[in-house]
């Protein structure tokens, strides 16, 4: 951890000349071991550290350029096991590195080529707890979200937050869309997953059959950094990883027609989405990174992966669960539909 992040750190330095990175951390049990390794190993180097503390991907991804920053780390493992953490790195748009990059990084750490600063010279930290409330200030504010009628339509929505950071935030952006009726399942930050956090069927059985107990209308399960979204049905069946982006990008295609993406290892359904509205469809190769690379060249109204990974470019470009529920909580109180009723359209 120490030599991946002083190599990531003199990259920054080297690249950038910017000496101030923004680090925030997943629910892990082990995240406040990791990140106190993270940041003081960052202010060995003499760089300054903005620390989110309990974040999600995104909003790291959000705060880097916001806070000026030169990269970003994000502490998270995504959807493997607690016993597993790593770092998510970020170039100063806070996007995730590219390859060549990477292999940059990999060779500074396999060389040791490390500038520690002088003892006067060391990096301080700043902490800001809050910026998820930007955030989510920042989705409330895109101007096809309409809060109003998802709070006027008293929806009752189960979150699983699997003991990680959407136990926290995902419910934080609920109630700021007006949603008041809400049952929290796995609803503490405590790292200790109640079940495989792979959001798969197999692994949300229990939170699939809590639905119909609490006579919900929606379920949202999300991974341990927020990045990736599932939803249920009111009848306790998955609305399908494939389709959380389908929807979404019928509803955004809705609203203004132009490109849509996704990456090779996601089904034809966005395609044929897509064609669907008279737009164009465009397949990146497997990777986050590839999928915003196509989408900024083909300027996209929207992309993401069939894992349930939303990109809504008037945002960010990265995978958001959050503008993704935003987005999708939109389009079902406008279509007038239940979730089984707006699943079976597609």
């Amino acid at each position: 951890i120490v030599e991946s992040t002083a190599a990531y750190g003199q990259w920054v330095l080297q690249t950038t000349g910017n000496n101030k990175i923004v680090v925030g951390r997943d629910g892990r049990i082990s995240g406040e071991i990791v990140s106190n390794l993270v940041v003081n190993t960052l202010r060995c180097l003499g760089i300054h550290v903005v620390d989110l503390g309990l974040s999600t991907t995104p909003t790291v991804e959000i705060a880097v350029p916001l806070e000026q920053a030169g990269g970003g780390i994000i502490l998270t493992a995504s959807h493997n096991p607690r016993e597993w953490n790593a770092l998510k790195l970020l170039n100063r748009k806070g996007e995730f590195v590219t390859n060549k990059a990477g292999l940059d990084i990999q060779e500074i750490a396999k060389n040791g080529y490390f500038n520690y600063a002088s003892i006067d010279d060391i990096g301080k930290v700043t902490d800001v707890s809050g910026f998820v409330d930007v955030h989510i200030q920042k989705i409330l504010e895109l101007p096809y979200i309409d809060s109003f009628a998802v709070g006027a339509a008293n929806l009752k929505v189960l979150v699983d937050g699997v003991n990680s950071s959407g136990s926290v935030f995902v419910p934080q952006l609920l109630r700021a869309m007006g949603v008041t009726d809400i049952v929290e399942v796995n609803s503490e930050p405590n790292g200790q997953f109640a079940h495989n956090p792979e959001p798969l069927k197999q692994n949300l059985l229990d939170t699939c059959a809590a639905i119909l107990v609490h006579g919900c209308d929606l379920g949202i399960v999300v991974d341990p950094d927020v990045d990736r979204l599932v939803l249920i049905d009111e009848k306790g069946e998955l609305f399908g990883e494939e389709y959380t982006l389908v929807a979404v990008a019928d509803y955004m295609l809705q609203q203004k027609k132009g490109v849509v993406v996704s990456n090779l290892s996601s089904s034809r359904a966005l395609r044929d989405m897509a064609e669907l509205h008279g737009c164009a469809y465009f397949a990146s190769a497997v990777g986050e990174v590839n999928v915003t690379e196509i989408m900024k060249r083909k300027d996209a109204v929207i992309g993401g992966e069939g894992n349930g990974g939303v990109i809504a470019p008037d945002l960010h470009y990265g995978r958001d669960a959050l503008v993704g529920i935003a987005i999708f909580l939109t389009h079902l109180v406008k279509s007038r539909k239940t979730v089984s009723e707006l699943r079976a359209t597609y």
